[in-house]
């Protein structure tokens, strides 16, 4: 199961005039039973909610106040994620005739009172920021919004942002569809919410939930691919100096090399990207070459085996990635421990969508294992990377799995021609040279094309692009 949350709004996404019909309550208790969790992000203040939605409880979490309060349905607890608005900012709003709905943090109103909103605002000197819905004119803390709201519960509950669906219709579900992995527009969104949408659906409000609910229980939305890719990783630049990119989730690769080709330090730097994206990763590194990846907690050493329980119990936790090494385990016990926590890992995945990608690094030296297919039965292998310095010792399934082969050093075309060969397919085209220091061949093996030869960018210019996109999103948020 990839996608193990629904994060729907209320007003417009679920409710019609301020009413949820049963047909959708029912859509909604459907999906819960698969196990799934429910979250509602909305603007309503919690007793309002609570009075027009008395069916509250069956979500998991409830975001109310734009993302400035979290609430528990089932202890009834209830959380301020901002501060309270300043007594002498309401007084002087109510002052100059500005209706008033004042909740804990929120301070709502409706146009065309926004000017007098901002003037006070600059008056006053406050750190407050305005956000518009649908005539609905809001002020809540800086930083403050669906999302931060959204990622407050998340945690609560130790899910994935990367796992969740989100579904909107107004200016302010903006943050709540970036944030989330899969975004819905229903039907009546406003126009700027249907353009950035991952999908747009056919009916308004809640008949429109029940479509991607419907396409949840029956293929965890496999069928229902978004409209354009949101996240990519940019492995290099060909030689036009174009990017190419692979997808963030949905396919798996296959690194392979000679020794000290740069292997590891390619893969590193894919987790890293990855990583900055949101996605969990777990390394199981045969020779130690991770042990020094500080982004990753690391279990076992040289000279000590790791605790497969230990790793499993880390994992829980969204935002803790893994690097499970087995230099300690002696090579007669090496195939069943890899075995063994490749089943543990998969079930993890079932329950939880996560970790959303695992390495097996070295994957030759533990043929007996084969791949993680075997543990999938009828689930397609996903978010794999095979990191090997003999593909021809590879299991065929291993070498099947693989989306896109990259190859690094000298005798990465020969590599990618034993791959083609042991699948018995045509084999790729030799590029002009043998990638040199800082390149490699990317092998796009479904597309039949020729192998491309891409530069590679170095970790500090990768480093600032990430630092500039999370300026950017600081920025927006």
């Amino acid at each position: 199961m990839r996608y193990t949350a629904l994060a729907v709004d209320y007003d417009g996404t679920i409710a019609h005039d301020g009413v949820v019909p049963p047909h959708v309550i029912d859509g909604l208790e459907r999906l819960k039973a698969t196990g799934r969790r429910l979250l509602l992000v909305t603007g309503r203040e919690l007793p309002e909610l609570k009075t027009v939605f008395p069916e509250v409880g069956l979500f998991d979490r409830v975001v109310a106040e734009n993302g400035a309060l979290l609430y528990r349905p089932a202890s009834a607890e209830e959380e301020e994620l901002g501060d309270p608005p300043p007594r002498g900012f309401i007084e002087m709003l109510r002052a100059r005739g500005v209706p008033l709905s004042v909740g804990r943090s929120i301070v709502a109103t409706v146009t065309p009172h926004e000017a007098v909103v901002l003037d006070v605002i600059r008056e006053l000197g406050l750190e407050r920021q305005v956000i518009f819905n649908k005539g609905a004119v809001m002020v809540l803390p800086a930083g403050v919004n669906k999302a931060s709201g959204l990622a407050t519960a998340l945690a609560e509950l130790s899910l994935s942002a990367r796992n969740v669906v989100a579904c909107g219709d107004g200016e302010n579900d903006h943050a709540l569809l970036d944030s989330s992995e899969y975004s819905v527009a229903v039907a009546n969104a406003i126009q700027s919410l249907k353009e950035r949408a991952d999908r747009v659906t056919a009916e308004k409000r809640g008949d429109g939930v029940l479509e991607v609910i419907a396409d949840l229980i029956e293929n965890d939305l496999a069928r229902a691919q978004p409209a354009r890719p949101r996240r990519v990783v940019v492995v290099g630049r060909d030689a036009a100096g174009d990017n190419v990119s692979v997808p963030a989730a949905g396919v798996s690769m296959l690194v392979t090399g000679g020794p000290r080709s740069g292997k590891s330090t390619f893969v590193i730097r894919q987790l890293e990207r990855l990583a900055a994206c949101g996605y969990q990763y777990c390394v199981i590194d045969t020779r130690g070459e991770y042990l020094q990846f500080n982004p990753a907690v690391v279990f076992g050493t040289a000279e000590h085996a790791p605790d497969a329980t230990e790793v499993l119990t880390a994992l829980q936790k969204p935002g803790v990635h893994a690097v499970v090494c087995l230099v300690a385990i002696e090579r007669a016990r090496r195939t069943a421990f890899v075995a063994d926590l490749m089943r543990r890992l998969v079930a993890l995945r079932e329950e939880t969508g996560r970790p959303h990608w695992i390495v097996l690094d070295e994957a030759q030296e533990v043929p007996e294992g084969r791949s993680v297919r075997s543990q999938l039965a009828d689930e397609p292998a996903e978010n794999l990377i095979h990191v090997t310095s003999d593909p021809g010792r590879l299991a065929i399934d291993m070498l099947a799995e693989a989306d896109v082969v990259v190859g690094r050093g000298p005798a990465a075309h020969e590599m990618l021609a034993t791959v083609a060969a042991r699948m018995e397919l045509t084999p790729p085209a030799e590029p002009e040279h043998a990638p040199r220091e800082g390149e490699a061949l990317v092998w796009f093996r479904r597309a039949r094309g020729a192998p491309l030869l891409v530069q590679l960018p170095r970790r500090d210019a990768m480093k600032t692009r990430e630092n500039e996109q999370v300026g950017r999103l600081l920025r927006r948020a």
